[in-house]
């Protein structure tokens, strides 16, 4: 598989509500068009808490909207990120707040099939992380309740967690499907102290999904790349792994306005080849404004 590239909602536009990780409601369609060109093969949809009723996914009208501007445009829909499940997480001890997140996936597994999506990333983090066994019997509870699903339709469930690699290994391992996969985060696991290196080794192809960006350690997002930190590293051996065929995934900037296409990147498409083309031909893209 060719990999993809392609941007989270929202980071070519302006804010929705003054906030960058967002659903931008009622003028989503617009980067659609500035994704296609710019060359970029797929938009990250997002599913938030508030206000998921009315969001394209879940919609009555929704998916015929989506259909059109992917027709128009041909920038696809490749993942969707549910954020729903950081309010609401599917292993809540609150049994109303669970069964009706389970419900959502179950219409976002039905969004995933009419909309030919492969990837539905489940983020188990912050409000939502896995701070305990109970939260992790939970939630293999719950996701062993969609696994055939899921594999009858050759839906992934990408799940990113803030669990070192080992626990986070048994997992997936408990879970024992090859559709239930990672969504690699470099920038936060940058801020968790975590080894890039030990990390992909650990998870190898189960990724299916890279989120591209920077955070400091233990802090805050920056400019990807701005201190070197995590993404010289992470690339190097990104790289490694795609020329063993043991990674192919799609690639999603999480960065508000590129502002990653700095001088800071546009030396580091050098250590590319051309199994990453397409990350090149971002890399060294100038006609974005930050």
């Amino acid at each position: 598989m060719k990999n993809k590239f392609g941007v989270i909602q929202g980071r070519l536009l302006p804010k929705f509500e003054g906030r960058y990780q967002a659903h931008p409601k009622g003028y989503w369609e617009a980067e659609f068009e500035i994704a296609r060109s710019i060359g970029l093969d797929c938009i990250e949809f997002i599913l938030d808490y508030n206000d998921a009723n009315q969001n394209p996914l879940i919609s009555p009208d929704g998916l015929e909207k989506i259909e059109s501007v992917i027709a128009k445009t041909g920038v696809t829909v490749q993942t969707i990120c549910a954020d729903y499940f950081m309010e609401a997480p599917l292993h809540s001890s609150d049994d109303k707040v669970a069964e009706e997140s389970f419900k959502i996936l179950e219409r976002l597994l039905e969004t995933a099939k009419a909309l030919q999506i492969t990837d539905i990333i489940i983020p188990c983090v912050d409000q939502s992380s896995l701070e305990t066994k109970e939260a992790v019997d939970r939630f293999v509870q719950q996701i062993t309740k969609i696994i055939p699903k899921i594999e009858k339709q050759n839906i992934n469930l990408s799940l990113e967690t803030d669990l070192p690699p080992k626990p986070f290994v048994e997992l997936l391992d408990r879970l024992n499907s090859k559709n239930i996969t990672v969504n690699y985060d470099i920038g936060n696991s940058a801020a968790l102290g975590f080894d890039s290196d030990e990390e992909l080794e650990a998870y190898g192809n189960r990724i299916t999904d890279i989120h591209i960006k920077d955070r400091v350690l233990g802090g805050g997002p920056i400019v990807l790349g701005g201190v070197m930190q995590t993404s010289p590293y992470f690339l190097i051996n990104y790289k490694s792994l795609v020329i063993k065929g043991l990674l192919s995934c799609k690639l999603i900037v999480m960065m508000k306005g590129w502002r990653f296409l700095n001088s800071n990147w546009h030396g580091l498409s050098r250590i590319w080849s051309q199994e990453c083309s397409n990350f090149m031909t971002i890399c060294t893209y100038k006609g974005v404004a930050t």
